[in-house]
């Protein structure tokens, strides 16, 4: 029998773990968050203490080592590939970059971390820092974010509003700007460098901890990106990006089947309710929610205003 999708239920970070959080996942999309300093709803999420869960309490390791290649597919090699967030940003995080494969490998003994964002929610005058200005050099960087402040004066920012998506390499310096909550895909990894923090301080007047030099290790100071351009697949079906580690779609105002993939799952995300069916059964899902559809899964039918669907990309 193929399996049905599988609702999952989040696990989050907040309090000193995020001192930029906020509350947007509550007000918003009605989640339990935990206080109101929550940056990070992970959705569907492996990392050890912060796994995501399904109903009856299993969690994402658990499940996949109940069904193995019915739910993951039989193109996904190794550890589970992908980790999605939701993510909300009160004030601006830390100005960071996350290293490739090849370095996170040698020196943390993890997975790089590539990531792309799709902005759900943003507030007039929102800005990303995505990438730093032309000209800037590894060693302008080192010695700015050595003194501080003066490295604000070489990042690049750029406005943002809602609908937009970013593409976020390994290699990229950004931060994510404050009054913004969106939708990020990306490997699943949790190692990140942070250059500078904007001089915050705890309770105790201690800063957070900074990687910088292993950040102007990985730095590509010469990456100048735009924003996504979406390409229509068919009517109400958007395809934002095909990259080597995920592929993700957009679907607004969709009715219609989408097939399983005995390849590779897919993970889908409701932005406003909507409403999928297959043989055996149906679901609904409501704003912010999130369900994992397996590889052996049934061909699905959805009635989707707005929705996002990742997936590992397969070669």
């Amino acid at each position: 029998m193929p399996l049905a999708p599988i609702l999952m239920y989040p696990a989050y970070r907040y309090g000193k773990m995020t001192p930029w959080g906020g509350n947007l996942l509550r007000t918003l999309y009605q989640k339990d968050i935990p206080d109101d300093q929550t940056g990070e709803s992970l959705e569907i999420s492996a990392i050890p203490g912060l796994e995501s869960r399904d109903e009856f309490g299993n969690t994402l390791p658990q499940l996949i080592e109940k069904y193995g290649r019915a739910l993951v597919g039989t193109a996904v090699m190794g550890p589970f590939p992908l980790l999605l967030k939701l993510l909300n940003a009160r004030d601006t995080l830390s100005v960071q970059v996350h290293p490739d494969d090849d370095y996170a490998g040698k020196t943390e003994h993890k997975l790089g971390k590539t990531e792309a964002w799709h902005i759900l929610y943003a507030e007039p005058g929102a800005e990303l820092v995505f990438g730093v200005e032309k000209g800037v050099t590894r060693e302008m960087l080192r010695m700015a974010s050595q003194e501080g402040e003066a490295v604000e004066k070489l990042l690049r920012r750029i406005p943002v509003k809602a609908g937009e998506t970013y593409f976020i390499p390994a290699g990229m310096v950004h931060a994510i700007g404050a009054g913004i909550l969106l939708y990020e895909i990306q490997q699943s990894s949790d190692v990140t460098y942070r250059f500078y923090d904007w001089e915050r301080r705890d309770e105790s007047g201690c800063k957070r901890q900074l990687h910088i030099q292993k950040a102007v290790d990985v730095a590509d100071v010469d990456h100048q990106p735009a924003a996504v351009v979406e390409k229509k697949l068919e009517q109400g079906r958007y395809l934002l990006f095909n990259e080597k580690y995920f592929s993700t779609e957009k679907l607004i105002g969709y009715t219609g089947r989408i097939m399983a993939d005995c390849r590779r799952f897919s993970i889908l995300t409701a932005v406003e309710e909507c409403r999928l069916s297959w043989q055996t059964g149906q679901m609904i899902l409501a704003p912010g929610r999130t369900a994992l559809l397996p590889a052996d899964g049934y061909d699905l039918v959805f009635d989707a205003p707005y929705a996002l669907i990742s997936y590992p990309t397969c070669i």
